[in-house]
């Protein structure tokens, strides 16, 4: 296998505001944007070859990654006009591929974090002779995504889109998010039109009678669609719990990026990153969260499982937890944040405005 599908298009809604300005996979995580991981992976398991399928703010991603070879990669790109869905957007960049008709494409999605053994992947797609394998991850709660059972040879059965009363839900795997197609099959998914693998293109599969596999692995796994989410799996992988061979520095309680300046007696740890030119100032305390370039944490506040945009600023003795600040947004000095905030790109918070608990 040398080349791959990426699907970098979606909005990334649920993790607004910080994909007012960015695409989701370019959000940084663990001191680099999300989708270097990804490629970092798809390159150690081989892949040479990756077409990115951009729709939502594509004009940013060329630019920082250009044509790969500083990943050693071969990347291009290609820009939906129009939202065309999973199914679509694989099929838009058919023409881009090299593979011959029974050739494997690895397709991954680009707000998955995982850590799949793709060979093991692809070996089950040829081994079984698939015509498409699908990365399987067992949950505890399967509610909130697409169930795929199996037989006991892992043959996919059947599709069932989030079930919702205890009857439905008949095992606990999920679709995590990565395939390997045969070349042909994508060839036979509708051109021009918004379709989705979950909903039209599997079961269509199947109802024809073709061989889906599914193959289970449970190592690491995280869908990265909400703030906090992302904010946990940066701090995986800053401390070691999340693969990537992308990460900008040694795995470990912090990860302080070149240029950034840390006070010596602020605390960090958890998994913090702190990003190019930001400043975290003196007494300040920092657990588990994502500080990104530029933003300043001034003296005394105390920062947990958040995210404090590009720019942004949190104010004397505020206190944040899972909260996001979007970017060049103002938190004056003695806020108290918590329980999901989110506070807008270039918001400004008066000082002592908001709390959650009494001031005394």
């Amino acid at each position: 296998m040398t080349e791959a599908i990426l699907l970098v298009g979606g909005k990334g809604t649920r993790l607004r505001p910080l994909t007012v300005h960015t695409p989701k996979p370019m959000v940084r995580a663990a001191g680099v944007p999300f989708l270097t991981h990804q490629l970092a992976r798809a390159k150690a398991a081989g892949v040479e070859h990756i077409v990115l399928a951009t729709s939502y703010l594509a004009e940013v991603f060329e630019p920082y990654f250009g044509d790969g070879s500083a990943l050693g990669l071969h990347l291009e790109y290609v820009t939906e006009e129009e939202p065309l869905g999973t199914g679509g957007a694989i099929r838009n960049v058919a023409s881009r591929l090299h593979s011959g008709p029974e050739d494997p494409v690895l397709i991954f999605n680009g707000d998955i974090l995982t850590g799949l053994d793709i060979g093991a992947l692809v070996r089950t797609h040829e081994t079984t002779g698939a015509d498409v394998s699908l990365h399987l991850t067992k949950v505890t709660d399967p509610r909130a995504y697409g169930l795929v059972p199996t037989d006991d040879t892992g043959r996919v059965l059947a599709f069932l889109e989030k079930p919702q009363t205890p009857e439905e839900i008949v095992t606990d795997q999920i679709n995590a998010g990565a395939y390997v197609f045969r070349r042909s099959v994508i060839d036979t998914i509708p051109a021009g039109r918004p379709v989705s693998v979950e909903r039209e293109t599997f079961p269509e599969l199947l109802a024809t009678g073709a061989h889906l596999q599914g193959m289970v692995d449970s190592t690491y796994w995280l869908d990265l669609g909400t703030p906090a989410a992302f904010v946990r799996g940066s701090a995986d992988l800053v401390l070691g719990r999340a693969p990537s061979p992308a990460i900008p520095g040694r795995c470990g309680d912090r990860l302080v990026l070149p240029t950034a300046r840390v006070a010596p007696d602020a605390k960090l740890a958890g998994g913090t990153v702190v990003g190019e030119g930001a400043f975290v100032a003196e007494g300040a305390r920092v657990f588990g969260s994502t500080i990104l370039p530029g933003a300043v944490i001034e003296p005394g506040a105390v920062i947990t499982d958040s995210l404090i945009g590009t720019r942004a600023r949190v104010g004397t003795r505020s206190v944040l937890t899972d909260t996001v600040i979007g970017d060049g947004a103002v938190v004056g000095a003695d806020n108290e944040l918590r329980s999901g905030a989110r506070i807008w790109c270039d918001a400004h918070i008066p000082p002592a405005a908001l709390r959650f608990s009494s001031d005394a």
